[in-house]
């Protein structure tokens, strides 16, 4: 019994199952034990490799269906062959071949209908979406016509922050506040906005922040009509546990995250920083 494991605080049944079949596990259960999941096999020297695991023939499948997918082989709302059609096309268990259709359901290829079986997920229908530009996000979505929300759930002061401060160009001294919003569309979370705001520039934001759903839209009621954007970076992550039960998306839709701030062309007041998540399979991009 590895006497790491033992440190790590894993009880003797639950070393022996992971030593008979650790890629059954659930995943969110191993990130919470592991810092990288690469490390899981080096600590049970006696089990399967990954290569003579089940995960090969799940990766097999998904890959094939991907593939055949974006090549137009399945067009929008298809069906696809039920589990045990896919078992004797691959000459697989069905669980192998269940595993493969919820791999592809949580990276957003294919939806299932309860009794009826799996169908392709139109990803032609996704949100078209600007990443430039001074139009309010609010205001786009409802412009595109989309049963959209925009809901405040947070606003508190940060500690102090070095690259925070910098980017607002303000003292130590100062207090900041980061207010957050959650943004969905037809009910479904689409994005999480956090937006960090000096007091100094804005004295009732502690208050007022509470209530916010647009950004845009509160500083206008200041007089800060002339908004443009700061330098933009754009980068890809995976969600973190807290953001996955946010946006109600699986460890494996990575989101596309936005930082940027946001200044008054006429007075040259940088009024926020901006970092943004987006869920990548709910967009197209147009930059």
């Amino acid at each position: 019994m590895p006497a790491r494991m033992i440190r790590m605080g894993f009880d003797p049944e639950t070393i022996r199952q992971l030593n008979i079949a650790w890629w059954d596990w659930p995943r969110d259960e191993l990130e919470e034990r592991f810092h990288d999941l690469n490390d899981v096999p080096s600590l049970f020297p006696n089990m399967l490799s990954r290569s003579d695991s089940p995960m090969s023939e799940v990766q097999e499948i998904v890959d094939k269906f991907i593939f055949d997918i974006r090549s137009g082989v399945y067009e929008p709302d298809d069906k696809l062959p039920s589990e045990n059609e896919m078992a004797d096309l691959f000459k697989v268990p069905r669980m192998t071949a269940r595993k493969a259709y919820t791999t592809l359901q949580e990276l957003g290829y294919i939806y299932s209908r309860q009794g009826k079986g799996s169908y392709v997920k139109n990803r032609r229908q996704q949100i078209p979406l600007v990443l430039s530009g001074t139009i309010s996000f609010s205001k786009k979505m409802n412009e595109l016509g989309y049963s959209y929300q925009s809901r405040n759930i947070f606003c508190e002061q940060i500690p102090y922050n070095k690259q925070i401060y910098q980017a607002l160009e303000i003292g130590e001294q100062t207090r900041v506040y980061r207010i957050g919003r959650l943004r969905l569309v037809d009910q479904r979370p689409i994005a999480f906005h956090i937006s960090y705001v000096a007091e100094s520039l804005f004295g009732d934001i502690a208050e007022e922040g509470r209530r916010i759903t647009s950004m845009f839209d509160y500083y206008k009621s200041k007089g800060f009509t002339e908004l443009e954007s700061k330098k933009t970076v754009l980068s890809v992550a995976f969600p973190s546990k807290d953001e996955r039960e946010l946006l109600e998306c699986s460890s494996l839709i990575p989101l596309l995250m936005l930082e940027s701030g946001c200044m008054d062309r006429k007075t040259g007041n940088v009024l926020e920083l901006t970092k943004t998540l987006y869920r990548s399979d709910y967009f197209t991009y147009v930059i």
